[in-house]
């Protein structure tokens, strides 16, 4: 157990931590994950973690990747060399530490046909307006929930997609069969703000809602189409979508 002395210090260079991840602007997944690198490893090493040597740092890990991710180990590693960066000021100890192994796998690969008739046995209306939107304009999952009214520009023909990889803007043409399905959408929902409002409470509440269409819903239902359909793929909300050229 922590004694009260290393407690504070522990509890004070946490803060510490916490604070340069939202000043250095981070997203808040980047920020629970190295957040959560710091309390591993501070519970690893009873608080001490200011002055860890080499050899420590590299016993850590090596018994880390043993039980946890290559990403989980990758995420701890950039987090504690962001604590070491930002709170302590101090060189990393242990460069060149870790290197995951390269994977081979390949991506599924969701075919036209296969989009169509994934699109066409989505029965709850938001979902299918939502795949549809989502292949059509190549979106991942979380800029398609992200949408807004005011991203539409029907005048340019464009949709202006928000916080995307690496934190960047950026502009996708917007094609007249997704304008047409987005726009009757809306006349159904009405909701001022949010394309794809949350479907809790219903229609009745649609216009009112301040959130989007639930992220494990989506999957959820994707998950069930898919099974429906037959297909064996591995198939999930992305850009893959994109394959299918709407009409």
């Amino acid at each position: 157990m922590l004694n009260a002395a290393k407690g504070r210090d522990f509890e004070h260079g946490y803060r510490l931590h916490l604070q340069q991840l939202k000043l250095k602007g981070l997203q808040p997944k980047t920020i629970d994950a190295y957040a959560r690198a710091i309390r591993r490893i501070g519970a690893y090493f009873d608080g001490r973690i200011d002055s860890l040597s080499e050899q420590q740092v590299t016993d850590y890990f090596a018994e880390l990747v043993e039980t946890h991710s290559w990403s989980t180990v990758k995420l701890d590693l950039y987090g504690l060399k962001f604590y070491y960066a930002h709170v302590l000021r101090q060189p990393w100890v242990a460069p060149g530490l870790i290197k995951a192994p390269r994977s081979q796998r390949l991506p599924d690969i969701v075919s036209v046909e296969e989009t169509q008739r994934i699109i066409a046995a989505t029965r709850v209306l938001s979902y299918r307006v939502f795949f549809f939107t989502l292949y059509s304009l190549g979106l991942r999952l979380g800029e398609g929930l992200r949408l807004q009214v005011g991203d539409i520009d029907a005048a340019r023909g464009r949709v202006h997609v928000r916080d995307a990889k690496g934190n960047k803007d950026r502009f996708v043409p917007l094609p007249q069969a997704t304008h047409r399905h987005l726009r009757g959408f809306w006349q159904v929902h009405r909701n001022p703000v949010l394309l794809f409002p949350s479907r809790h409470g219903g229609l009745e509440h649609a216009a009112r809602a301040v959130s989007p269409l639930d992220r494990a819903g989506v999957q959820g239902a994707l998950r069930k189409v898919v099974a429906a359909c037959g297909l064996k793929k591995r198939s999930r909300p992305t850009a893959c979508g994109m394959l299918m050229p709407p009409t």
